[in-house]
């Protein structure tokens, strides 16, 4: 029976202690010319003893022009490559592996961070009040953004990371090629879907030129968009078959968009729930598309009982953890020691709603809400405090303005005025 604590080699040759998966995280913790912070170093020291046998790092973007939040740690060249070495070495310090998650927000971009005017495959904005309206990349700029993550994989081989992972899913730039509602071009770069998954593709295929064949380099892909008119399974089903036949060491399965954050749940059934992952229906759903490459699915695991039951059935080859390890950065030492354990996270709710609901889209601020209570828990531990679960949800409302500014408050949406 496949348990979390074997052993897994991927097709690269590298080994894996065991399969609990730190899933990628947005730390917010680069300093303001983005390169990497002590306080990442101490972060993913702890992480890095966490009993994790794969760390994959949040958001590194390879545009710091083009942010996610604030204080992504930005690669575009080999200028942070000391910082960048002291990260890796923390991180490897409790002898697990680390990647480098690596991404570009498209139209998902923080303007006030990057105050760059977002850009997009398309000019469609997100469906989100003030979001701002990008501009649909050139062909020739498409072609820059695939070097951009070629350089930047290599810079990280360079550091000495044990691998990357190209961001694909959650409304980021590579899914927004892949999605349909925002890719409406009719170029070489999309239309049908053969043409909108070759963004990925050329991306993958550059990154695989840049670090050689004994590096590895996985995807995080979206299941589905859970949007009208966005990329659907059936789509993400031939796109993982479209994968499998390159040279790619694991497919990370999640799902959703700023605009429907099915990653933290959201659109889950009662019965997904009960089997805890999210994904996890669609990751059966796909593994024969996947061939011999491993799945991981990342979103609801809490249970080694049921992590040992989805690896067992062969549903997924790796679990990913995320919200557990910021309030227990023991919880995979925990769950390989006792099959019994539960990781827990935390569930922050806003209050007061009567009365915040009519300044607040309260759907869309308990998911902000969720990420940045965590996002706390983060900047906690990397300052070298224990994480606190009973920090109040008003208090994280504070710092998320702090961090991002009023604009990254969700206000109602307005209801369209029929014509008189």
């Amino acid at each position: 029976m496949s348990r979390v604590d074997q052993p897994l080699t991927l097709a690269c040759g590298q080994t894996l202690a065991n399969r609990l998966m730190k899933a990628g995280l947005s730390e917010q913790l680069s300093d303001r010319e983005h390169a990497p912070t002590p306080q990442l170093e101490h972060l993913y020291d702890r992480w890095g003893r966490s009993g994790c046998g794969l760390i994959i790092t949040g958001n590194v973007t390879v545009d710091r022009h083009h942010l996610a939040e604030p204080r992504n740690v930005a690669i575009e060249d080999d200028r942070d490559h000391d910082q960048l070495c002291r990260w890796a070495s923390a991180a490897k310090s409790g002898g697990t592996r680390i990647w480098v998650q690596l991404n570009h927000p498209g139209r998902q971009a923080n303007p006030l961070a990057g105050r760059t005017r977002p850009v997009a495959p398309s000019e469609v904005p997100l469906a989100i009040p003030g979001a701002p309206r990008p501009r649909a990349l050139t062909g020739d700029e498409i072609e820059a953004m695939v070097r951009r993550f070629a350089t930047a994989a290599a810079v990280v081989k360079d550091a000495g990371f044990d691998g990357v992972q190209l961001h694909g899913a959650h409304g980021y730039l590579v899914s927004q090629f892949l999605s349909p509602l925002v890719n409406r071009r009719d170029d070489e770069w999309g239309g049908d879907l053969e043409r909108r998954m070759r963004f990925p593709v050329e991306v993958l295929r550059a990154v695989r030129a840049a670090v050689g064949d004994a590096f590895p380099v996985a995807i995080k892909l979206n299941s589905a968009d859970f949007q009208r008119g966005g990329f659907t399974e059936d789509e993400s089903e031939h796109v993982v078959a479209r994968l499998a036949d390159e040279q790619i060491d694991l497919i990370e399965i999640s799902g959703g968009t700023f605009e429907r954050p099915a990653m933290m749940g959201s659109t889950a059934r009662q019965s997904t729930r009960e089997r805890e992952a999210y994904f996890l229906t669609y990751a059966e759903r796909v593994r024969s598309h996947a061939g011999n490459v491993p799945l991981a699915v990342t979103g609801g695991f809490r249970s080694r009982s049921a992590m040992d039951r989805a690896l067992a059935d062969v549903a997924c080859d790796i679990v990913g953890l995320g919200r557990p390890l910021c309030v227990d950065p023991e919880a995979a030492r925990r769950l390989l020691a006792d099959t019994g354990h539960y990781a827990a996270a935390g569930t922050p709710r806003i209050a007061a709603r009567a009365l915040l609901g009519r300044v607040v889209d309260l759907h869309a601020a308990d998911a902000l809400l969720d990420v940045q209570w965590h996002t706390d828990q983060i900047h906690r531990i990397a300052n070298g405090l224990e994480p606190n679960p009973a920090r109040p949800w008003w208090f994280t409302l504070m710092t998320t303005v702090r961090r991002n500014g009023l604009a990254a408050i969700p206000r109602p949406r307005q209801p369209v005025k029929s014509p008189e």
